[in-house]
């Protein structure tokens, strides 16, 4: 493809220093994308690494997503390039499109997820000579799923708009496919770039997130018009018009729906979720039982048992994810101390260990005691009353791939629990007095598109009890944060979260924050209980929408190519 300077449909018709102007820009462009189609070997992979990186800048908590309109066309850019090059058989050519895709994802990975290394210095003595291996391992395990979609795209590459198409039908699959396969891990999917704010969250509530991330990366690739092909048409201003539609109805759509979208309260419901802020060093430590009890006590009593004249009675308080520094259906004495703390008629909702005793069997499992980790709701006279275990583990942290085999040469997972934890058998409504029902969602259960969906029986509200003090101050609780919210816009719920050192919050059912308490924050708040929204598309269609634009764009990007992509040099 020849880069050249003449004018083209995106430019054409404009007189005096205007067009001159867009000529220039065209042609800047065009010197740019040229620089990146040269590029070979290790020259484009580190291109590819570096924009990869500054991708990253799109997630929380800086939410620089104007960046990817410079580092998705820089891909494009860069499979133009791999394209380009002699053919070199089937396996040549989906390599080279791999190790593209692999280190634009790798640099991605690596710079929005290096502060799960934080997690292994919790207990620097027994895991810091682990931290190498899991700040590059799970960035290539990630990486590899957009390498192998970029893999096979380049075997099918074309010149101009459809490639832009073709790619981004390809990456959104590769992010669906990462964030279901072998248990998935849907963290930092780039369609949250296009939701930083409430306003532009409500997109998500038709499609989801994996819809939203397929329309969002063709707009965010548009500047990738540049080079035109040697065959112009006027298709590529269409598609630059086609963009902007796309960003005007994403934002319209979000105002409207945060102008109709219920802002009302329950009656008669006042949360108060406590938020510790707990040393993930010293939280299990027995020595600090006593104290840890105590501090949950104390941040939770504050006006229980007489309220201030005129003020609402708390009627739940959220404790997060296991908040208990102890099983607590062993300690009888610790049962009675939640009952006189809870006031009459209220309820306490806390993650908690729940042990099951070993089950008859002559198997090794059948001779131990199963854990789950849970959350419990408790009534006024300290009785557990309700119980939903958290359904998706968390790998190398909750339980090992391979658990027996990787207990008998000594590995153990970070939460050390002989045999790991053991999942639940599915989503579980409890019930919440006054409240209505909810869906207890325990850390990261939340962050998975769909997680919410229980059948036909819908709650009123999510509650999310995590702990993110095994990152500290890092990116990492900003993120779950951001994802936690999302999540019920999508299903037009409120979410209820509580973590133990931050950030505990009430979102409405639009994403609007009605309370909140900063990271690194001990604490508590009260909020008042948001409305349910009716149910959303996306509540009722699932991800149909996300495969019918897959389709689509993969339709066009191969079928309407006028040709294989090729540089002249």
């Amino acid at each position: 493809m020849a880069l050249t300077r003449r004018r083209d449909p995106l430019c054409r018709g404009e007189a005096g220093s205007r067009g001159d102007s867009r000529v220039r820009l065209a042609a800047g462009v065009d010197r740019i994308a040229g620089e990146f189609i040269l590029l070979w070997g290790w020259r484009r992979a580190l291109a590819a690494l570096i924009a990869g990186a500054l991708s990253a800048l799109a997630m929380p908590p800086i939410y620089a997503f104007p960046v990817l309109f410079l580092t998705f066309p820089v891909l494009v850019w860069l499979m133009d390039a791999t394209a380009a090059d002699p053919p070199a058989g089937f396996f040549g050519r989906f390599s080279a499109g791999f190790v593209t895709g692999f280190a634009f994802g790798f640099g991605y990975f690596f710079a929005g997820l290096w502060w799960v290394g934080a997690a292994l210095l919790v207990e620097a003595d027994q895991y810091a000579w682990m931290l190498p291996f899991a700040l590059t391992l799970l960035p290539a395990l990630l990486a590899a799923f957009w390498g192998g979609v970029t893999g096979v795209a380049v075997l099918v590459w074309r010149e101009g708009w459809p490639r832009i198409l073709l790619l981004a039908g390809m990456l959104s699959l590769g992010e669906y496919l990462r964030g279901t396969l072998f248990t998935g891990f849907p963290w930092n999917t780039i369609g949250y770039a296009a939701m930083p704010t409430p306003l532009a969250m409500q997109s998500s509530a038709l499609i989801g997130l994996y819809g939203v991330t397929v329309l969002s990366l063709p707009v965010f690739g548009v500047l990738a018009l540049r080079p035109l092909p040697v065959r112009r048409t006027r298709v590529p201003a269409m598609f630059a018009m086609a963009a902007a539609t796309l960003v005007l109805f994403h934002m319209g759509y979000g105002a409207w729906r945060l102008s109709v979208v219920p802002g009302g309260l329950r009656e008669g419901v006042l949360l108060r979720i406590v938020q510790p802020d707990i040393d993930q060093a010293e939280k299990w430590s027995p020595d600090m039982e006593a104290r840890h009890f105590t501090t949950l006590l104390r941040l939770s009593s504050p006006g229980l048992a007489n309220p201030p004249p005129g003020s609402e009675p708390v009627t739940h308080i959220i404790w997060p994810e296991s908040a208990f520094p102890f099983v607590l259906t062993e300690r009888p004495d610790a049962l009675t101390a939640l009952g006189e703390m809870i006031p009459d008629g209220a309820m306490l909702i806390a993650g908690a260990l729940r042990v099951e005793p070993p089950a008859t069997g002559t198997g090794a499992a059948g001779r131990r005691e199963r854990v789950f980790n849970s959350v419990l709701a408790i009534d006024d006279s300290g009785e557990i009353v309700g119980a939903a275990d958290k359904v998706h583990l968390v790998p190398f942290g909750e339980y090992l791939p391979l658990q027996e085999w990787a207990e008998a040469i000594g590995i153990r997972q970070l939460t050390h629990l002989r045999g790991g934890f053991e999942p639940g058998v599915g989503a579980k409504l409890l019930a919440a007095a006054a409240a209505g029902r909810f869906l207890p969602l325990v850390c990261y259960e939340i962050i998975f598109p769909g997680a919410a969906a229980t059948g036909a029986e819908r709650p009123d509200f999510i509650v999310n009890v995590t702990n993110d003090a095994w990152y500290g101050m890092t990116p990492g609780p900003y993120q779950h944060w951001h994802q936690a919210v999302v999540r019920g816009v999508e299903e037009g719920l409120p979410v209820v979260r509580a973590a133990n050192n931050g950030i505990s919050s009430v979102t409405d059912a639009a994403g609007r924050t009605i309370a909140l308490l900063g990271l690194g924050r001990r604490g508590a708040i009260d909020a008042r209980l948001p409305l349910p929204a009716p149910a959303t598309l996306y509540s009722e269609w699932g991800n149909l929408p996300f495969f019918c634009f897959c389709v689509l764009f993969l339709a066009l990007g191969i079928i309407a190519g006028r040709g294989r992509f090729r540089r002249d040099v």
